[in-house]
């Protein structure tokens, strides 16, 4: 009898040991805090070319003053961008309505009012800037006028600098791949103690590199100095204003509408062989500020011109070479057009046109960009080939006919900016990857943007939480509640051969 005392001595232990694991699981929740409801912003990504927002969420409590921010949805306003709109007036308030909307519905009203909204215009406005300030400050009021219309806690509506621009996509990339902080099992925030990572943009109208380094900055203009989660990053960045990917084609047709003389009829080495298009010279390259310097003296705006492709490589990296100007450095070494730059160190993440680019290349080719022979074999690749050979290897429709006619050139592009403006080589090319997602967000600047808008949203009382997010929560409570049935079904089994 006394061996059977024992065993119910026993698992009477083991039923209270597992009642005291339970109340051990219950009780930190008492020590780790968390926000009731989360907190949202929204960001209206004005690019040249069309307008993006992107709607964030993130807890009402902060990790060392930054927002622990998720994106929560996006939506893609129809028509061109912001800039596109100046001498219309009320054209390009209204472009912004749909997603607006959009926003209506998906933030909850008790939230709205505690919402930032912001909208950054990149280089786009820059360049209308630039063209005729009062059209740009006309535009700028309008869109003010029109985001304050709405239930939302209106920020600001800007025109981003290049650095920021630059330096918000890093702060994107970065915050993705989990190098700034990290969600830990046990329900904390860690610093994972990561290496960051660069960010190469390629947009519309600029493009932008920008990178975490230790080397002496000889241009403070290149500077900037960010304070995320508690850790200040000393980072390299530059834009280059008027080579972005629609820029940089309309000033390869300037060019070589100058260098032929503005003839009747341009020859293109960098479209396909024989493929042929009509263009106005007005309306179609020298209508930017970008193309200034190339324009003719005495030009007919009005005037066309048939440009002819003749797919020939060789002479295409020559003009496209020729686009850039990679003397005069008055530093110890520069990328291109006298801009310093340390060398480049680490692994890059490459997004934008520069994704889109490789991602044809890749389809069309089956030649992945890891390195610079990798890219000159590319686009060999794709310079030798027909309109319909391109639409036939790539499976695509005539519709992407406008995509694939400058295939050639922007595969050329791509390939002489990383490796004779940036110096990327046969060492560092291969830590160069593109991507148009990470952890289900869209990589670009606009999350960077709103990372650091968050630092300025005070944080709301706190009400309590469980330590364990709540899928490890439930699974500890399901294996407890299973130890306790088996430690009373083990004591009933033993009762019951005492009794026997």
């Amino acid at each position: 009898m006394s061996r059977y005392r024992f065993q119910i001595i026993a698992a009477a232990v083991l039923v209270i040991l597992a009642i005291i694991g339970i109340l051990l699981v219950v009780l930190p929740a008492k020590e780790v805090t968390t926000p009731a409801d989360n907190m949202y912003g929204i960001v209206l990504d004005a690019g040249s070319s069309h307008t993006s927002m992107f709607i964030y969420k993130w807890p009402a409590d902060k990790q060392n003053g930054t927002g622990i921010v998720t994106q929560h949805s996006e939506c893609h306003a129809k028509g061109g961008g912001i800039s596109s709109y100046a001498g219309k007036p009320g054209d390009a308030a209204k472009s912004l309505e749909e997603c607006m909307n959009h926003a209506l519905k998906e933030i909850p009203k008790s939230r709205q009012h505690q919402t930032p909204l912001c909208l950054g215009a990149t280089a786009g406005m820059r360049l209308l800037k630039r063209l005729n300030p009062t059209e740009s400050e006309q535009v700028l009021k309008e869109v003010r006028d029109k985001l304050r219309s709405y239930p939302f806690q209106f920020k600001e509506a800007k025109i981003l600098s290049g650095q920021e621009e630059g330096a918000f996509g890093w702060v994107t990339v970065n915050y993705l791949l989990e190098n700034f902080i990290k969600y830990g099992f046990v329900g904390h925030w860690l610093n994972p103690g990561r290496n960051t990572i660069g960010a190469l943009d390629l947009g519309g109208a600029s493009t932008q590199i920008t990178f975490e380094t230790s080397q002496n900055l000889e241009s403070l203009e290149s500077q900037m100095n960010l304070t995320l989660y508690g850790n200040t990053y000393t980072l390299y960045t530059h834009s280059f204003l008027c080579y972005g990917q629609d820029q940089f084609l309309k000033r390869l047709l300037a060019h070589l509408i100058q260098t032929q003389n503005v003839s009747d009829q341009v020859i293109n080495p960098c479209y396909p062989p024989k493929f042929n298009i009509s263009i106005n010279l007005g309306t179609d390259v020298f209508d930017s500020v970008c193309t200034k310097k190339y324009k003719p003296a005495n030009l007919d705006a009005k005037r066309n011109v048939t440009v002819v492709g003749s797919g020939n490589y060789q002479q295409c990296v020559r003009n496209v070479t020729e686009i850039f100007t990679f003397s005069n450095c008055s530093y110890s070494m520069c990328s291109f057009d006298g801009v310093f730059q340390p060398r480049v160190t680490g692994s890059f993440m490459a997004f934008s046109a520069f994704y889109h680019t490789q991602k044809y290349i890749k389809d069309i080719t089956n030649i992945a960009l890891t390195s610079p022979s990798h890219a000159v074999e590319a686009a060999k690749f794709i310079c030798n080939m027909t309109i319909t050979e391109l639409l036939h290897k790539g499976n695509l429709t005539e519709k992407y006919m406008k995509y694939m006619k400058n295939l050639c050139s922007m595969s050329t592009f791509v390939q002489v900016l990383l490796t004779n403006g940036y110096h990327f080589d046969e060492a560092s090319f291969p830590h160069i990857s593109f991507e148009q997602n990470a952890a289900g967000a869209s990589v670009g600047w606009a999350l960077g943007y709103m990372l650091t808008v968050s630092n300025e949203v005070p944080a709301e009382s706190l009400s309590m939480m469980k330590a364990l997010p709540s899928g490890p929560w439930r699974g500890v409570i399901v294996i407890f509640i299973a130890f306790v049935l088996f430690a009373l079904g083990y004591c009933l089994i033993i009762y019951r051969n005492a009794n026997d």
